[in-house]
This record gives C-alpha cells, sequence and structure tokens, in this order.
C-alpha cells in the first residue's frame, strides 16, 4: 500500500528548526542568499530537508506523467542558445506547420492510454498571432474531449490570448524563465527578462495555472542558479503550480553543442532547493533525463521531484521511452498519479 499524506509512516521525524540561511523571511520571500545557502547544505542535509517538505505536501511514492508534443516545430526567430528549433542555427531541423486536430487527438489519446495525466502542446514562436491562438485553442479543446489536463508553451501571448486560452479548457500555461536574470543576456538576445514576466502576469490574470521553470547546465555558476529559484519561488503573487527543472540538452549547431557537462549532483541539489522553496508545486524532472542513470533519477525524486514528461520525444529530443519509465518506477515503487 502507498503511503498517504495522512500516514505516519509516511511522516519522518521533524527536521530542526529553520534558519535565517534556510528559509524564506518572515514575508514568504526567498533572498538569493538564503537559497544559496540551501544549496551549500551538506549534501545529506539538503535531501533530508527536500524530502521531509516533500511529504508535508505529496506522498512521497507518487508521480505525475506528463508528455509533451511539438504542435508546431522549427522556425523560431529567437535566438536562445540551447534551442535546435531557432532559425539562427544549422541544426538540420525542418520547420513545420502547426498540427492537425486530429493528430493531436490522436496523440493525446495514446498519451492517456499509456498513463499520462496532462498533455502539454509546444510550438515554437516567438509570439503567437490572434489566428495562432484561436488553432490553438481548438486543439486545447480535442485534448480536452480526451480527458486531460492540457497545457501549452507557445511563447510570449498578447492582450487577451491567455484568455482565449482559458475559455478553450486550458489548465496551464508554460513559460520558463530559462536562468536567472544576470545570466539571461548571455543565452538569448531577441528578447528582454521582462518580456517573459508580462506573459506570466497575463496567465495568471486570465485566472490560468503557471508552469514556469528552467534550465541548468547552460554555463552558469551555482550562485546564478540559487538566482533562477529566488525568481521562481518569489513570483507574484505566488510560485507556480508547475515547476521543470531542465538539464541542457546540447544540440550539434547551436551555441552550446560544447558546453561541459553540470556534475549530476548539482542538478540534484537544484531539484532539492525547488522543492524547499516552492513546497506545493509540482516539480518536473523535464528535459535531459534521457542522458541520467537510474540512480541519478532516483536521487531527483528522493529530492522532491514528482512529476516527468513521458513518452518517446521532448520537443525535438528524445526521452526515456515508456517501457524504461515504468520499469524504473515500479523499481522504486513509485505509481502513478491518477487524474
Amino acid at each position: 500500500m502507498n503511503p498517504t499524506l495522512n500516514d505516519t509512516a509516511a511522516q519522518p521525524v521533524r527536521i530542526v528548526p529553520r534558519t535565517a540561511a534556510t528559509a524564506a523571511d518572515s514575508t514568504g520571500r526567498w533572498s538569493e542568499d538564503d537559497v544559496a545557502a540551501l544549496f551549500a547544505l551538506p549534501f545529506a542535509d539538503l535531501i533530508f530537508r527536500a524530502q521531509t517538505v516533500h511529504r508535508e505536501h505529496f506522498s512521497a511514492s507518487e508521480v505525475e506523467l506528463a508528455t509533451l508534443l511539438s504542435v508546431k516545430t522549427g522556425g523560431c526567430p529567437e535566438d536562445c542558445g540551447y534551442c535546435p528549433q531557432s532559425v539562427h542555427f544549422d541544426t538540420g531541423l525542418t520547420a513545420g506547420k502547426l498540427m492537425a486536430v486530429d493528430a493531436v487527438r490522436e496523440a493525446a489519446e495514446r498519451a492517456k492510454a499509456a498513463g499520462a495525466t496532462r498533455f502539454c502542446m509546444g510550438a515554437a514562436w516567438r509570439a503567437p498571432k490572434d489566428r495562432d491562438v484561436e488553432a490553438v485553442a481548438e486543439l486545447v479543446r480535442a485534448v480536452k474531449d480526451v480527458g486531460l489536463e492540457a497545457c501549452a508553451t507557445l511563447g510570449m501571448l498578447n492582450e487577451g490570448h491567455a484568455e482565449t486560452l482559458r475559455d478553450a479548457g486550458l489548465d496551464y500555461y508554460n513559460h520558463n524563465l530559462d536562468s536567472a536574470p544576470d545570466f539571461y543576456g548571455d543565452i538569448i538576445t531577441t528578447r528582454d527578462y521582462q518580456d517573459r514576466l508580462d506573459t506570466l502576469e497575463r496567465v495568471r490574470g486570465a485566472g490560468v495555472k503557471v508552469c514556469c521553470g528552467g534550465i541548468v547546465g547552460m554555463g552558469e555558476s551555482r550562485r546564478q542558479r540559487a538566482g533562477l529559484v529566488a525568481q521562481l519561488a518569489n513570483l507574484s503573487p505566488d510560485y507556480p503550480e508547475s515547476v521543470p527543472i531542465n538539464n541542457l540538452v546540447k544540440v550539434e549547431g547551436t551555441p552550446l553543442a560544447d558546453q561541459p557537462d553540470l556534475d549530476p549532483l548539482e542538478f540534484v541539489r537544484t531539484i532539492a532547493v525547488a522543492r524547499i522553496t516552492m513546497p506545493r508545486a509540482r516539480v518536473r524532472l523535464s528535459a535531459g533525463r534521457q542522458q541520467m542513470s537510474e540512480a541519478v533519477q532516483a536521487l531527483c525524486f528522493l529530492a522532491g521531484a514528482n512529476s516527468i514528461f513521458y513518452g518517446e520525444k521532448l520537443l525535438t529530443t528524445g526521452n526515456p521511452d515508456v517501457a524504461a519509465d515504468m520499469a524504473l518506477l515500479d523499481k522504486l515503487g513509485i505509481t502513478a498519479r491518477r487524474a
């Protein structure tokens, strides 16, 4: 039997009282210094703290399965240094048109049959036009008809776009901050950090849940990873309901193709710090999971990750296949969250 939130067995001995070095201030905000102090904790202490927080809000043996489909691939005018879909880089990717409703519905049905509860759709736009948003709204309706939660990531939204998607049934809108503000310009020059914050504000204003995280392993310092987490944890009026933590997937032809690998334990630390600072969020183990060993993935779950992208492909890069995922979860005694 899996432990529930009310099971005594699921509640470990309480950790020592939180100090200024390891907790938000009296306003509930996390300073960059305090987040950096979490990163600097001894590994065992950090994992214990994260696991304690995790069990206060979730079952420790349950994970959400989400599927991500690229519904419009390539041709993006942005110059994000990590992205193979940018027109600025020669990665061998052929740009395509927006998928048809029937094709997306079939993909959603396959995802549901494989156990997914959330279906995310990504389109490579800088900012969709009104007609694009109307077309995606039809895709959202199709996903909702299948009985899945619907999420979309379409770039920057203009006035009224979030409301159109909300009215179609969209549950989550994904728009990552990507990095700390002081590192952002090293990775992207075609939009400002404030552009991302403006889109998140429009999403919140429309009453759509926010899915927002970032990418680590792009050459940032630990302090800058702390800056990213602090930005996420301090978003107004609250931190995101869903927080994808991505490990850079290096793609030939992009500026970050030769970036040295991030130490796997540093990635685990990032998951743990995200869990501590955003205790009620779904922390998603996202891009880069294919390159992780089973042991590293297990540590990520122990650190508080409770959502994964599930299926053959994560936008344009590979993802562990369904059978391998189910085998790993079975080894760990982790079950899929039911809708």
